[in-house]
């Protein structure tokens, strides 16, 4: 019986340990340390469909702070436009800080295009 309780006590430990990683998952505090040390975030994402998405990925830090837009297929990544990073995403149609509408996605999607040369539909 006596080589039973730490036998009892090992199953215990490895048990716990996969519960105190998701609580930590969870609780924020790893995903704190990541953004801290300046590691990528994504701001927001787009599925245009099963196997396609666009992402916004915010790099750098402080002043340096850029975000990237991405184009995500099952095959490759490309990069489609680049912005400083903005304060917070102003929903289409709602004014911005300085009392303006905020474009729609098609109408950013429509002037990119027209800088770009691509065929404006």
């Amino acid at each position: 019986m006596t080589g039973f309780v730490p036998l009892l006590w090992f199953a215990a430990v490895v048990a716990v340990i996969p519960l105190a990683l998701w609580l930590l998952r969870r609780s924020g505090v790893a995903g704190a340390a990541r953004a801290a040390a300046g590691a990528p975030r994504t701001v927001a994402v787009l599925a245009l469909s099963p196997s396609q998405r666009l992402v916004t990925v915010e790099v750098g830090q402080g002043e340096e702070r850029l975000w990237l837009v991405l184009g995500v297929t099952a095959h490759s990544v490309r990069t489609l436009h680049t912005m400083g990073a903005q304060s917070a995403l102003a929903p289409a149609g709602l004014p911005d800080a300085a009392g303006a509408p905020a474009a729609t996605f098609a109408q950013l999607l429509g002037r990119l295009r027209r800088q770009s040369g691509g065929d404006a539909r």
